[in-house]
């Protein structure tokens, strides 16, 4: 009895085998169709990446749509009437404030910012500031939109009691030595068209100068320092 049930197992699995090699055969005349299989629904996720293409889509139609920016940002190229000592000053201070270590300064991190550069603000003058800057609406201030509050500062193009432009100038930075090109004035000077490039290739001969003179002070305190061992030992 099992060898007949193997046997027609078998038999089954040749004609399958050969059905499939011949390709699709047609149902029998007169035959019911077979039934489709019920479609899937699609689930919430894609409903809402669906969705936010649809209304990417119409805002770029309707000119409404701003700019996807390449996630590699260079402040250096980005920015290039700030001075590479300031962004460092700047990127200092930025993350002095990002307690969380995230990247962003976010409300209350903001918060906690104005409050101790002397210039508390509401609720809602905190959420006034991020909006004004705000390029990706993720309701928190990565370290380019930070930079940017800078950048309007000196085109010009901050209301003069805003928050913004109270962080600009309540900020320990020293601008007018630093910063914009030599401008005597960071917030009242506007960006000013100079070479960048001989700009940033100064800036880093100035570094490696720098950095050469400190090997060369710690170099000449280490051979006082042994020296003075050595005549302590004799």
């Amino acid at each position: 009895m099992a060898s007949e049930e193997l046997a027609c197992k078998l038999e089954r699995r040749l004609r399958r085998e050969e059905a499939e090699e011949s390709g699709p055969q047609l149902a029998p005349l007169g035959a019911p169709p077979e039934p489709e299989p019920p479609a899937r629904a699609p689930t919430a996720s894609a409903d809402a990446e669906l969705s936010a293409q649809l209304s990417r889509r119409l805002d770029i139609n309707e000119g409404a749509a701003r700019p996807r920016r390449c996630r590699v940002f260079n402040p250096y190229t980005e920015f290039p009437e700030f001075s590479r000592r300031l962004i460092k000053d700047l990127e200092s201070m930025f993350k002095l404030y990002d307690a969380g270590r995230d990247g962003f300064i976010d409300l209350m991190e903001l918060k906690l910012m104005m409050e101790k550069l002397g210039a508390p603000q509401t609720h809602l003058g905190l959420k006034s500031m991020i909006k004004e800057v705000d390029e990706d609406f993720d309701g928190k201030l990565s370290f380019r939109e930070f930079l940017l509050i800078f950048h309007k500062a000196a085109a010009g193009e901050l209301q003069e009691d805003s928050g913004l432009m109270a962080l600009a100038k309540l900020s320990e930075i020293d601008v007018a030595l630093e910063g914009v090109k030599g401008a005597k004035n960071f917030f009242e000077a506007k960006v000013q068209a100079l070479s960048s490039a001989s700009k940033f290739e100064a800036e880093l001969k100035a570094e490696q100068d720098e950095r050469k003179r400190e090997e060369e002070e710690r170099r000449l305190r280490q051979a006082a320092f042994q020296k003075l061992k050595a005549n302590f030992n004799t």
